[in-house]
């Protein structure tokens, strides 16, 4: 069992995915970063709120909270019952900005990939088919044996 693990581990496609996962967890980061310090503090603006994330519908408050009620980080840190839509649709903003940079990524590969497999199709000398080699070869074999007969088997 560990030999099987060890060959599995080694294989590139697992190393591979996990420099993927790593990559994109610190891709991650910068887009959460971009969202939540750039992108919907303007949102907010718009909205009339200066934090977007800190729209949230208070449900209850803990006994003996003495807070700020209208403080997010706060309530939520006491572990009050609150539905946080402003949280919500930050993390579907995240989504829709991380979404659309890996179909940009994705898209950019894929034409790198297509100007490269045609490039190598141009650059690939143009020679005979398999076919084409099968056919001289029976020509050639044809003519070093002119008593050949095919109904008499393959070696005549």
């Amino acid at each position: 069992m560990l030999k099987d693990f060890k060959e599995f581990i080694a294989k590139g496609n697992v190393i591979d995915l996990a420099v993927a996962v790593i990559i994109a967890s610190a891709f991650g980061v910068i887009v959460a970063s971009l969202t939540d310090e750039i992108i919907m503090p303007i949102v907010g603006t718009i909205f009339g709120g200066a934090d977007f994330s800190n729209y949230f519908v208070l449900l209850s408050t803990p006994e003996g909270y003495e807070g700020s009620l209208t403080d997010y980080a706060a309530l939520k840190e006491a572990g009050a019952a609150m539905i946080g839509y402003g949280a919500f649709i930050t993390a579907i903003v995240n989504f829709v900005i991380l979404a659309f940079i890996i179909f940009l990524l994705v898209r950019y590969a894929k034409k790198v990939m297509a100007e490269f497999e045609t490039k190598e199709e141009e650059a690939a000398p143009a020679g005979p088919t398999e076919l084409d080699l099968l056919k001289e070869i029976r020509d050639e074999l044809r003519a070093a044996r002119p008593d050949y007969a095919p109904d008499k088997g393959p070696m005549g």
